[in-house]
């Protein structure tokens, strides 16, 4: 089955890549916003919308203005899909699955898209439109031998680290089926608990910087504005939150494979993160571990690679709930990590009672699906049991 892979490298621009770059980053952002400023100005006063066709003309107009005429100096596709996006997110605001598009910052992280008509592959080097030169593109894994990108996303971090992200068609195999299925509870204390009982730790990688990094930023604050140390500052500000958000990633996208190997069928509960975050005293652990990254990469990789995913109702009490029984507790406070159940006498781990009726729930929503688990069929299903 072929599925849209994406490949992403770092890669060293030259002092010349590097100002055709901030300038194309520019052009994106200012067009993206001009196009965001006209759309929001027309649906809420003219109460008129306005779309990706409408915005493409008048980006042909824009360039020929005196004041703006210098969006004519960088490539034109990267300004094109820059409207996409836009549309692209307005299009998930109206059917509820995002936010309303907000306006992009030169500080953040810039980024423009090169379409297949834009760039040159030879299988071996990368030309962007506008550029001489290829990309000096650190290679850390080898492209698919008939590899045709069909667009690239060229990124720029606060940190100042370049990358490339080549999306391709590829047939990804499934993997060969598997019996074992597997419950999935998700922790601070630790990361995720198995129904098998294996209990893998929570790294805790913010936790680990959270001293450095706070030096680094009263040391920033403490610059002048618009000075230089100032955004050297920044830089090392910025270099700690990556080294941070690497290693988390690192790690869920290594536990997630693993999971997605060894089991046909995972069960995991679904999460309110936004309103978990309310309770102040666990909201910065709850940001550290990347609960629902997670639950992401679990669902796609799953997809790809013939497997099952299975998400029971984030109302059903899992931890309160006897495995051995079904007696429900009326009140199981968080410091309680160890219970007994007063019905039948078994004494029960929280975190691994809890994984263990998350999996027998699980495979009850597959079944009540219709999926079962049978192997090849990579379904997410959400759900109470019945």
């Amino acid at each position: 089955m072929k599925q849209k892979r994406a490949y992403k490298y770092r890669f060293y621009p030259t002092n010349e890549q590097k100002h055709l770059l901030a300038q194309t980053f520019g052009c994106c952002r200012y067009v993206y916003n001009w196009g965001l400023r006209l759309r929001t100005d027309a649906y809420y006063q003219e109460h008129k919308r306005l779309y990706y066709n409408d915005l493409s003309a008048a980006l042909t107009q824009l360039k020929k203005q005196e004041a703006t005429c210098w969006l004519a100096e960088v490539s034109a596709v990267p300004l094109q899909q820059s409207l996409r996006h836009l549309d692209k997110a307005f299009m998930n605001f109206f059917e509820g699955k995002g936010n309303h598009p907000k306006f992009k910052k030169k500080h953040n992280q810039q980024s423009a898209t090169y379409a297949d008509t834009a760039f040159r592959w030879d299988g071996k080097q990368l030309i962007l439109a506008k550029m001489t030169e290829p990309l000096a593109i650190r290679w850390s894994r080898a492209l698919p031998n008939d590899a045709k990108p069909t667009a690239v996303t060229i990124s720029k971090d606060a940190a100042d680290r370049y990358f490339v992200s080549i999306l391709i068609e590829e047939e990804v195999a499934h993997l060969e089926p598997t019996a074992q299925t597997v419950g999935a509870d998700l922790g601070l204390k630790d990361f995720v608990i198995l129904s098998t009982g294996e209990k893998v730790g929570n790294p805790k990688f913010f936790i680990k910087d959270e001293k450095k990094l706070a030096k680094a930023q009263r040391r920033h604050a403490k610059k002048r504005k618009d000075s230089k140390n100032r955004a050297k500052a920044a830089r090392k500000v910025a270099r700690i939150h990556a080294r941070i958000a690497d290693r988390r990633r690192d790690f869920l996208h290594k536990l997630s494979t693993r999971l997605i190997r060894e089991n046909q069928t995972i069960c995991v509960e679904t999460l309110a993160v936004k309103n978990l975050v309310k309770n102040h005293a666990l909201a910065k652990a709850i940001h550290d571990v990347g609960w629902s990254e997670f639950v992401s990469q679990l669902e796609y990789k799953a997809e790809w690679y013939g497997r099952n995913v299975a998400k029971i109702d984030k109302w059903y009490p899992s931890s309160k709930r006897c495995f051995g029984c079904g007696h429900i507790l009326d009140l199981l406070p968080l410091a309680i990590r160890h219970w007994v159940c007063p019905t039948c006498g078994v004494a029960h781990d929280r975190d691994v009672n809890a994984a263990r009726n998350i999996h027998a729930v699980g495979l009850t929503v597959l079944e009540a699906c219709g999926e079962a688990v049978r192997p090849g069929r990579a379904k997410a299903r959400s759900g109470k049991p019945r």
